[in-house]
């Protein structure tokens, strides 16, 4: 194998941490929080996943967001989605919401039923100074516009950004060039995804078990694991003797400062107390 073909391997594993978010939606974070605050230019990476109404009735309310992007994407359930812009959607088992904060946006994301599973996920990406000041932007992404890529030997990768082969995902998002799949793999059977050597990349079990990596290097990584991967040509995933699906993430890092409060991700503080100042005068 030469150097341009190296496999990423496995640098850590962590469990996702239970918390509350919203008017009290409880999920699993995996990152943002104690131990990965962030994987440039992932930001936030949660799981929200019960078929008790009382873990997500109440959603998530009018709140604030700039300087980045949120992408939502479900698996089961439906959410409502509006914002100040005049942006309603709703979000249905497979669809995804990529939303542009830009400057500033105010929006609400509903459940919309009070029995039966909700399951999806949020991710953040972060933003590079000089578009972190943007018009805001959304985008809802039905599921039969997001491909799905048959790889053979029963493997489906659903392609929300990215490449995979000739296929171009739903999403046109060139600030980070994120790549972000879903991917479906039956018992022993392994799929391999070719990355930019300088992208930072991890990989997120939701589903069984799967071995990440090539042959004795490869580890094992549980459902409810983030792996994170160290540099190289080429992501491997396989499952064991049960079915696995996961998520694959990965993007050009920024390397800029990152100032965080709330739902405000600027580079300085003094930008975030302009944020805040913004959005108590009214101005978003």
């Amino acid at each position: 194998m030469t150097k341009a073909d190296t496999v990423r391997r496995v640098l850590r594993r962590l469990a996702g941490m239970p918390a509350s978010d919203g008017a009290g939606v409880r999920l699993s974070r995996i990152i943002g929080r104690p131990g990965l605050p962030d994987l440039d230019p992932f930001l936030l990476l949660d799981e929200f996943r019960s078929d008790s109404a009382a873990d997500y009735i109440a959603g998530f309310p009018d709140h604030p967001h700039r300087g980045f992007e949120t992408v939502t994407y479900m698996l089961a359930g439906r959410m409502r989605h509006g914002d100040n812009q005049g942006n309603v959607g709703l979000l249905r088992p497979g669809s995804v919401q990529w939303m542009t904060a830009g400057r500033g946006i105010i929006h609400s994301e509903m459940p919309e039923q009070e029995d039966g599973l909700l399951h999806g996920f949020q991710l953040w990406i972060n933003l590079p100074a000089a578009d972190k000041m943007i018009a805001p932007r959304y985008q809802d992404i039905e599921p039969e516009a997001i491909p799905v890529v048959d790889a053979g030997d029963g493997v489906t990768v659903k392609v929300i950004a990215g490449r995979v082969g000739d296929v171009v995902g739903a999403v046109d998002a060139r600030r980070t060039e994120p790549l972000y799949l879903d991917i479906h793999l039956p018992p022993r059977r392994i799929f391999v995804q070719p990355t930019e050597a300088g992208h930072n990349a991890a990989v997120y079990v939701y589903e069984g078990d799967a071995r990440v990596g090539t042959g004795a290097t490869a580890d094992t990584v549980r459902r409810g694991e983030i792996a994170v991967l160290g540099p190289g040509e080429r992501i491997e995933v396989a499952a064991d003797m049960i079915p696995a699906r996961l998520l694959v993430i990965a993007g050009r890092p920024l390397g800029e400062p990152i100032a965080r409060h709330g739902p405000f991700v600027m580079n300085t503080m003094a930008e975030i107390r302009q944020a805040v100042e913004d959005y108590t005068s009214g101005r978003f």
